[in-house]
């Protein structure tokens, strides 16, 4: 595994824990440690950027499906500072997972993210 594979799956490694974070200073500190300070996020649903409304969007997703967890589909690909991954979101209950997306993510000097543009692939009807 080259370092530039470890950068991407390391910075994913940290987004994947900031989503599934739970309480406000756990979501806070993993939050500040996945994303740049002015780092943003974009979706079909959401355009945010800077720690506070990440944690915010992150925060209204858990609101949306208590129960569930964000969880990796498949590899992590990247060149330069850009890297894109699949995930889906579980049910920790019943192992059904009714959303599921794709994620395109750039990286700063540090690995952290500087924005994210998010794809959602699979949706229940109605959302």
């Amino acid at each position: 595994m080259s370092v530039n594979t470890d950068r991407y799956e390391s910075a994913v490694a940290r987004y994947f824990e900031a989503w599934n974070a739970t309480g406000p200073e756990a979501l806070a500190k993993a939050v500040a440690e996945a994303w740049s300070a002015d780092g943003g996020y974009t979706d079909p649903l959401a355009d945010v950027r800077g720690h506070e409304q990440l944690a915010a969007v992150i925060a209204a997703a858990h609101q949306q499906f208590p129960g569930f967890s964000f969880r990796p589909l498949g590899a992590v690909d990247g060149h330069h500072d850009t890297a894109r991954f699949s995930w889906e979101l579980v049910n920790e209950a019943d192992g059904s997972a009714p959303v599921a997306g794709s994620d395109v993510i750039t990286l700063d000097a540090e690995g952290r993210i500087r924005q994210v543009l998010g794809f959602l692939d699979r949706v229940p009807a109605g959302m």
